[in-house]
Parts: structure tokens; sequence; C-alpha cells
């Protein structure tokens, strides 16, 4: 990270049907979770996320994708690596993707070891699933630093 590239990254979960934002704070040490974009397209999708990354001074966008046992994309991770060819054709702003393995699941399993009762359980997972990636993300390289 040098002076000029704003400390912030923001995670994007891409779903069919939902987009979750989380962002790092400024040290990029902790990820917070953001909110839910309703998915439209994919330009709009992009756009909605580059004004966000751009508000909230995230120099660069996280794009969490998934692979398969063979180590190839899935077909939502397909999905996600043409919204970061739509948001670098839209940008200059770094992007880059991280597997997301696992963590809708883990998002879910965070709720309910909460002890939080079923009715408090339901709503949308998509902006912790981004916390928990973004959160690997920031603890695997802040061990390289």
């Amino acid at each position: 990270m040098n002076e000029t590239t704003p400390p912030r990254i923001l995670a994007v979960d891409w779903g069919a049907k939902r987009i979750g934002l989380a962002l790092s704070d400024p040290t990029r040490t902790i990820a917070g979770p953001l909110n839910v974009i309703e998915h439209s397209s994919r330009a709009a999708d992009a756009a909605a996320i580059i004004r966000t990354a751009e508000e909230k001074g995230a120099g660069m966008i996280l794009v969490g994708v998934t692979y398969d046992a063979e180590n190839n994309l899935t077909p939502a991770g397909r999905s996600a690596a043409r919204l970061v060819q739509a948001i670098r054709e839209a940008s200059a702003l770094k992007v880059e993707t991280w597997d997301e393995a696992h963590s809708t699941q883990a998002a879910r399993r965070s709720r309910l070891e909460m002890g939080l009762p079923r009715n408090k359980r339901r709503g949308h997972f998509d902006p912790i699933a981004a916390v928990i990636f973004l959160q690997n993300y920031l603890d695997v390289n802040h061990e390289k630093r």
C-alpha cells in the first residue's frame, strides 16, 4: 500500500438476487458489514459497487469467487468473474478476487452459534459472508506485511 492508495477494501459477495458488501477499516485489520445491493444487471451492479467504493474511500474492490473440487470456477464463480470484468471496464480501481468458499454457510452458522432465535436468524447473510471472506483476506495479507 502506497501513500496515494486509499487504505479501505470493499468486499463483494455476488449473488443472483443480492450482493453483499463489507468494508475494511482504514488499517486493513478489521472487516465490517456494509449493506446489500439488489441485483438488477451486471452493468448496474458494477456501477453501484464502484459508487459505493468511491463514497467509502476504498482503494480496492475484492470480489468473492467459488471453485469446484478441481479448482475450476463454479457457475456462480464464473458469474462473479464476469462482474469483476465489468467493474474493471468501468473503473480504474484495483479489483481482485478471493476464494469465498463456505462464507455463506459460515455466516449462517455464526447466527446459530450466537443463540439467536429462528425468527432473528432470517434475513440476508450476504454482508456477513462478505465480512467473513474479507477478514480472511485481511488476516492472510496482514501476515505478509
